[in-house]
């Protein structure tokens, strides 16, 4: 067995037993691979030695960087002192306690009780079954109905996929339950009304009223939503959007979770998205950020009333945990990574840096294969279209998202290459202005490529 193993290639040993996530399996095994060995602060290098500047901080989480050594360290000494506690049966690590005491000190407020998850969709999944334990809680058994974004990603667990609205997470999965609805993207680009602020909040408003009316206000339970709707495209919604939801929630008895798996951790501004515009959630799911993706965590952030409701309830055990809940290794790593937000000066050079990052993305819309362009500090989109005028997408038939994620590559920047011409951005927040320009300038040099190609001449009528 071992030197089966030795005598082959790393990427044959991958396309032969390891599966990866949302990939078409026959289409991985003819791709092959792409091995990273290494990685420094913004750059990648693969197995090959090609070196590549990472615009997407890994899958939107790298937000300190690779190579941050006090967080390693901060790992392998609690690796030696405690590499493991459970949170069962009343035990807990000084970790755990101190990470949940920090992110609730600097959440918005009215969240002051924390979950510790696994990773984003464990966090989505943990919110369901709080929410359903709640409204059993306090006697409204009936509202059991969500509510949720069309274009909106919510992890790929069998209850956070149903609320996702992205084909790849439903077909096959007989997804979405019927408990499951989902009303009209916040989408300014494609809205009916252009990029009028009123107009989208209004729209989004409107949709879930009539939603909740439709389904009954004693059935529904919650609305989920993200404050920027990340793997659906980076869609933006207005200024004011969020503030205007949590007022909508309110006055229609609904709860409201808040996704901030992306948003959260600085990627668009401020520690969460939700301060922004004042708004706390009745629960906040994170990830990502947490723990800069240095090791698996999430967390669920529970509103205050919803804890002494479930907590006045009953004296039982609330039936809901995890063999990794409130890990003491990836606490420790997130204890770290909070400390270089701070004091480290991460959050600061997120929001300096996101000047230029404005700037680059402004120059870019001018490109004769850019429609809009779309962002909120370190988080961004260009959509490409075959016309500006008609706002026209690409056929599917020239297979644009998989085009632009080899010519990318090729050129040395990492970016989201969506199937619909959508290319995202999300930097690291330590990236330097010269690195923003490195990653803008890679980029435009692909879509001036893409542009002298013949089959997208003639889709753009040139």
């Amino acid at each position: 067995m071992t030197e089966t193993l030795t005598n082959r290639s790393l990427i044959d040993l991958d396309r032969d037993h390891l599966i990866h996530p949302v990939a078409s399996f026959r289409g991985h095994e003819a791709h092959g691979a792409r091995v990273l060995a290494s990685g420094d602060g913004m750059w990648l290098t693969d197995m090959e030695g090609k070196r590549v500047i990472d615009g997407f901080a890994g899958l939107w989480c790298v937000n300190v960087g690779y190579g941050q050594d006090s967080i390693v360290e901060a790992a392998a000494d609690q690796m030696r002192r405690l590499p493991y506690a459970t949170g069962y049966f009343h035990f807990a690590s000084e970790a755990a306690i101190r990470l949940a005491a920090e992110l609730t000190a600097l959440t918005p407020e009215g969240l002051n009780h924390v979950y510790f998850t696994q990773g984003g969709s464990d966090s989505v999944d943990s919110a369901v079954r709080y929410i359903v334990h709640y409204f059993n809680a306090i006697g409204k058994p009936d509202k059991k109905e969500f509510i949720a974004l069309e274009w909106g990603y919510h992890g790929s667990s069998a209850m956070g996929a149903g609320l996702t609205a992205l084909a790849n997470f439903h077909r096959g999965f007989d997804l979405p339950y019927k408990w499951q609805h989902h009303i009209a993207s916040p989408y300014p680009y494609r809205h009916p009304n252009g990029h009028d602020d009123a107009a989208v909040i209004a729209s989004t408003i409107s949709a879930l009223e009539a939603k909740v009316a439709e389904i009954g206000a004693d059935k529904v339970a919650a609305f989920c939503c993200e404050p920027i709707q990340g793997s659906g495209g980076v869609i933006v919604p207005p200024v004011g959007w969020l503030k205007a939801i949590r007022e909508a929630c309110d006055r229609l008895g609904i709860l409201l979770l808040v996704d901030e798996v992306i948003t959260g951790f600085g990627r668009t501004g401020p520690l969460f998205a939700c301060e922004a515009e004042g708004v706390t959630p009745d629960f906040m799911t994170t990830a990502k950020g947490l723990t800069s993706g240095y090791a698996p965590m999430g967390a669920l952030f529970m509103a205050d009333h919803i804890y002494q409701a479930i907590a006045d309830a009953s004296p039982l055990p609330v039936g809901h945990g995890g063999t990794y809940s409130g890990h003491p290794v990836a606490a420790a790593v997130g204890l770290e990574v909070l400390r270089l937000y701070r004091e480290g000066g991460v959050l600061a050079n997120g929001v300096m840096v996101g000047e230029r990052f404005a700037a680059r993305m402004e120059a870019i819309r001018s490109h004769p294969l850019v429609g809009d362009v779309r962002y909120r500090g370190l988080l961004g989109a260009i959509e490409l279209v075959a016309n500006k005028d008609t706002k026209a997408p690409f056929a599917a038939d020239l297979a644009l998202g998989d085009r632009l994620s080899q010519m990318t590559w090729d050129n040395g920047v990492i970016v989201r290459c969506f199937a619909n011409a959508v290319i995202g951005f999300a930097p690291a927040l330590i990236c330097t202005p010269e690195e923003m320009d490195i990653i803008f300038d890679r980029v435009q040099l692909t879509l001036d490529q893409l542009l002298d190609q013949a089959d997208i001449r003639a889709a753009i009528g040139q």
